[in-house]
């Protein structure tokens, strides 16, 4: 279920894999998201409970809150909106925030950046009580999702941040057209890389990198890196590798009280 976590200070982090949940192959065992279009045979009725399950499983394994998912998530568009959540979303009941990244200085709230060769990236100050999570895709990645997050955080008085940077498809697997390598380059220097194979390819950690070192602008940001290849790794789900019977892992970060 968890496949990594850290701490510190108040600040706390996890990725989880694809064991330790109810969902039914091609899913099994843990996603964590409702596919926008399910492989054929599956019920979307079934796997809107089946992900209900998961996402009470793995909220009760973090907080050890019962009956209780304290878990956020957002409509990822591979956008650059930061979503807030606050006071009176701590305990969800509402629609998603179509967002790749939410904020949040309330305790025991787990914001989740779901994915399935994208970079999850997490980050936090615990000396100022903020966390968020952002989901970096190619797309997030060129637009600055990653920045435009270290910016909010940065406004609202963090100073000291970690990123952990997760699961995630590599530079060896990552395989695209050539210009598109070029574009992707172009924008996010250090991105540009080749495959296994010695065909053209992207390197999006390597972004992410690269992205959370120039945001810092001279701060302190400690990378910590948990970021075995979904691709190479089917410990974890990946669109490349599956298809439409992906599920979808995440990384979770959350202020213990």
């Amino acid at each position: 279920m968890l496949a990594f976590t850290d701490e510190r200070g108040r600040v706390a982090v996890a990725f989880t894999d694809r064991s330790g949940g109810v969902s039914s192959a091609p899913y099994a065992e843990l996603s964590l998201s409702v596919p926008v279009q399910p492989a054929d045979g599956c019920s979307m009725v079934e796997l809107r409970a089946e992900v209900a399950q998961n996402r009470a499983r793995v909220s009760r394994a973090l907080t050890g809150a019962e009956g209780d998912d304290r878990l956020r998530t957002m409509r990822q568009v591979h956008g650059t909106e930061v979503a807030y959540v606050g006071p009176a979303d701590r305990l969800g009941g509402g629609d998603d925030p179509e967002a790749d990244a939410l904020l949040t200085d309330q305790p025991d709230v787990v914001l989740a950046a779901r994915a399935a060769d994208c970079v999850p990236v997490l980050l936090g100050d615990p000396d100022a009580s903020l966390v968020a999570a952002v989901h970096a895709g190619r797309q997030g990645l060129v637009a600055g999702v990653v920045p435009r997050t270290v910016a909010a955080l940065r406004d609202r008085g963090a100073r000291r941040l970690t990123a952990w940077i997760g699961p995630h498809v590599c530079g060896r697997c990552y395989e695209v057209p050539a210009a598109l390598r070029d574009e992707v380059a172009a924008a996010v220097p250090g991105t540009g890389s080749e495959t296994s194979w010695g065909t053209p390819s992207v390197d999006l950690g390597a972004g992410v990198r690269r992205q959370l070192e120039e945001a810092a602008g001279g701060a302190e940001v400690e990378v910590v890196a948990f970021d075995p290849c979904t691709v190479e790794d089917d410990r974890f789900y990946s669109y490349r590798r599956q298809g439409a019977g992906s599920g979808r892992h995440a990384g979770l970060v959350w202020l213990r009280p």
